[in-house]
C-alpha cells in the first residue's frame, strides 16, 4: 500500500545534500534505506513523497514533512547567490536524524568529502551493524556496540584518525557520562558546548549536529565551500569563526540552517562559488 503525503520535497537533493549517507537509488527511481532500524523505500511523484515502505508517521517526521516549506524559503535572502540555490533547490528539507547516529556520522566527517563519509558509514554499518530483515544494508551500531570495540577495527573501516575520537565518544555516551537524548532539552548555545565536549566535535561539526538531529534551523556549519560564499557575501572580507558564525546568523536570517544547506548542496552541484557583483554585503 502506498501513501502519497502533499507537503512538497525534492528527494534527490535531500538525500544526496550532505546530510545522511545511507540511502540509495533504486533502478524504478525509488530510493531505500534505515530510518533506525526500520527500513524504508520511498519515491516522489510530482514533488510530493510516496511511502512504499516503512511505517508513514515516522518516514513523515524523519523527512520533516511538518517544516513550513513555504515560509522558510520565503525568508531567505534577497541576494542573487540564495535566490539561485533556492531556485536550484526548491523543495529539499531537512531531516530530523537520529541524535547518535548523527553524531557518530559526522564526527567522521571532518576533512572529509561527501563520498568518503558514504564510503565511512557503510563500512561501520557492515563491519559492526545490525541485520534488518528486508534491507540491503544494517543498521548503524549503538554507541554500546561501538564502544566495546577497538580502535584498530574502526581504522580498517576507513576512518583514519577519527576513529579514535569515534571510539572515545562512544565509551563517554556508554558510561553514561553524556546523553544525548537529555540534552536535546537545553538552549542551543549551552547544547552547542554540551556536544563539543565529545572527542572529534568541535564547533562546525556541532553545528551539523544541531542542524540534522535536534532541529536547531538556525544553526549554520561553515565548511569551505559555506566559508567561500560567507566571504563572497561579505566582499571578501575574512574574520574567525565566531565573526563568520555570527554573521551568517544574521545575514541568512532565522532559517540560517536551511539556507546554508541550499546554499551548500547548489555550490557542490555547480563546482563553484560565484561572487556577483550585486550581492549584499
Amino acid at each position: 500500500m502506498k501513501n502519497l503525503f502533499s507537503a512538497p520535497i525534492d528527494l534527490t537533493a535531500t538525500l544526496q545534500s550532505g546530510q545522511v549517507f545511507h540511502w540509495h537509488e533504486n533502478a524504478d527511481d525509488s530510493w531505500s534505506g534505515l530510518i533506525g532500524t526500520m527500513p524504508v523505500r520511498v519515491s516522489e511523484k510530482d514533488r510530493c513523497l510516496v511511502v512504499h515502505e516503512g511505517d508513514p508517521g515516522t518516514i513523515a517526521r524523519h523527512f520533516a514533512l511538518d517544516h513550513p516549506l513555504d515560509q522558510i524559503t520565503a525568508a531567505f535572502p534577497s541576494d542573487p547567490m540564495s535566490q539561485a540555490a533556492l531556485s536550484a533547490c526548491e523543495g529539499m528539507r531537512i531531516l530530523r536524524q537520529p541524535h547518535w547516529e548523527c553524531t557518530a556520522t559526522f564526527i567522521t566527517s571532518s576533512m572529509k568529502q561527501v563520498a568518503h563519509i558514504r564510503s565511512m558509514s557503510l563500512a561501520i554499518r557492515e563491519r559492526m551493524g545490525t541485520h534488518v530483515e528486508g534491507s540491503k544494508i544494517q543498521a548503524y551500531p549503538s554507541f554500546e556496540k561501538l564502544a566495546a570495540s577497538t580502535e584498530s577495527i574502526l581504522r580498517d573501516c576507513g576512518l583514519g584518525y577519527r576513529a579514535g575520537n569515534l571510539l572515545k565518544t562512544a565509551r563517554i555516551l556508554a558510561e553514561g557520562r553524556l546523553n544525548l537524548d537529555t540534552i536535546a532539552k537545553q538552549k542551543t548555545p549551552v547544547l552547542r558546548k554540551s556536544l563539543t565536549t565529545l572527542p572529534g566535535v568541535g564547533v562546525k561539526v556541532a553545528n551539523c549536529i544541531l542542524l540534522f538531529a535536534y532541529e536547531r534551523l538556525d544553526a549554520v556549519p561553515i565548511d569551505t565551500w559555506i566559508h567561500r560564499i560567507l566571504l563572497a557575501m561579505r566582499g571578501g572580507r575574512d574574520g574567525t569563526a565566531t565573526e563568520l558564525a555570527r554573521y551568517a546568523r544574521r545575514r541568512l536570517g532565522p532559517y540560517a540552517g536551511y539556507v546554508q544547506q541550499y546554499l551548500f548542496h547548489h555550490a557542490r552541484s555547480v563546482k563553484r562559488v560565484k561572487s556577483p557583483a550585486s550581492a549584499i554585503n
